[in-house]
């Protein structure tokens, strides 16, 4: 029985700090376009550890990977925007990588809330 509660208790915290990031991951790409997530990234990486043997573990992997696809993505938009003819290619790749963000963070906030585990 306290082995149960003591796992019910790490769950939720961990539970409670990938909301919280998923948070600051969505504060920082809507008010900086994602210039700070790179501060809730690194406590992805410090924390899903922590969350081995949960379903929390694949919430920190799903930021991670968002994290890093999304920058792959603004910066192609930024190497087509330094050409002439990339800087409408460049918005269009910029909007599309901002949609897609957008998608994984209510996407991971939904699943999480739920109690779900993001496919790997």
């Amino acid at each position: 029985m306290a082995q149960e509660l003591v796992f019910d208790t790490r769950l939720q915290s961990s539970k409670n700090l990938a909301f919280w990031l998923y948070i600051f991951h969505g504060i920082s790409f809507v008010f900086s376009l994602g210039l700070f997530s790179w501060i809730p990234l690194i406590l992805n990486y410090v924390k899903r550890d922590d969350a081995t043997g949960t379903f929390v573990r694949s919430h920190h992997s799903w930021q991670i990977r968002s994290f890093w696809w999304y920058l792959f993505w603004m910066t192609v938009g930024g190497l087509l925007f330094i050409t002439i003819i990339g800087a409408p290619l460049a918005w269009l790749v910029w909007s599309l990588a901002w949609v897609w963000k957008a998608y994984r963070l209510i996407k991971g906030l939904v699943d999480l809330n739920d109690n779900k585990a993001m496919p790997v």
